[in-house]
């Protein structure tokens, strides 16, 4: 065993949904002062990545509270990736912030986990008002992006293949096996769509965001702050950031975000 793996972290796990939908969600927690600080990863992503060891690494520095979790079918979670969709990612979300938040805490969403920590500060706006986040740091976030960055750019033969296979298995940059898209995916992401209407989290922004993003083009992001009419709004662009923003530069641009937004303790 490597010192690395010997000082690695065992995560907790909370059980989410019930019968066919009950999963197991891996979370880790790290004690600290002040409102917690949640991270929300991306898809296919998983909590122990490089931006979320990052802030980990932050929190102890600083003693600040630190939640991260898994979604299911994501890393240490259970259950099988193509079987999950936005509605149950979002779920256990809540069930994270709900169990090891202790009052408002500050999302950091990556991609994906943009568009759920919006979709889930919503929810707790209107469900836990005592747990409304009190900011929202989101790196390249991918609002809407079913729609607008995968079905819209689809061909038709792939969209036949989602339609009448229910899945379709897409090559991946980030990883050795193709990643399933499946009709269900695609359909529950319309019922979650925040474009078109204003967004209100009550709370500061700051939005990180690459222009040399493949994924989730700047004008994403540009779009997002038109879509906050009534929030302070900060955005930060990185004229040569990518998607992942993980260089050492980067990195420190998030911490300082982080810093910046969290509440004194």
């Amino acid at each position: 065993m490597t010192r690395q793996e010997a000082t690695r972290p065992e995560p907790q796990f909370l059980s989410v949904g019930t019968g066919p939908e009950q999963r197991d969600i891996a979370v880790l927690t790290q004690p600290g002062r002040g409102p917690a600080v949640v991270w929300l990863g991306g898809f296919r992503s998983d909590m122990r990545a490089t931006k979320a060891e990052a802030i980990a690494d932050w929190a102890s520095r600083s003693g600040r509270a630190f939640v991260r979790f898994d979604y299911a079918g994501h890393g240490e979670s259970s259950g099988d990736f193509a079987r999950w969709t936005l509605s149950h990612w979002l779920e256990d979300a809540l069930a994270a912030i709900a169990a090891h938040a202790n009052g408002p805490a500050v999302l950091v969403g990556s991609s994906m986990g943009g568009w759920l920590a919006l979709l889930a500060t919503r929810r707790l706006r209107e469900q836990m008002p005592e747990k409304a986040p009190a900011g929202l740091v989101l790196i390249a976030p991918a609002v809407d992006f079913t729609e607008e960055l995968m079905w819209a750019q689809m061909p038709d033969a792939i969209r036949r293949a989602i339609l009448e296979d229910g899945v379709w298995n897409r090559p991946s940059e980030y990883a050795p096996e193709p990643t399933p898209i499946t009709r269900a995916l695609i359909e529950d992401g319309r019922r979650l769509l925040m474009f078109g209407a204003p967004i209100e989290t009550g709370c500061p922004v700051h939005i990180l965001q690459g222009m040399k993003d493949p994924d989730v083009p700047h004008a994403q992001a540009l779009r997002l702050v038109e879509h906050l009419p009534h929030d302070p709004v900060v955005l930060t662009l990185v004229k040569d950031g990518d998607h992942r923003l993980s260089t050492p530069d980067d990195i420190a641009r998030l911490v300082a975000a982080v810093e910046g937004i969290v509440p004194s303790a």
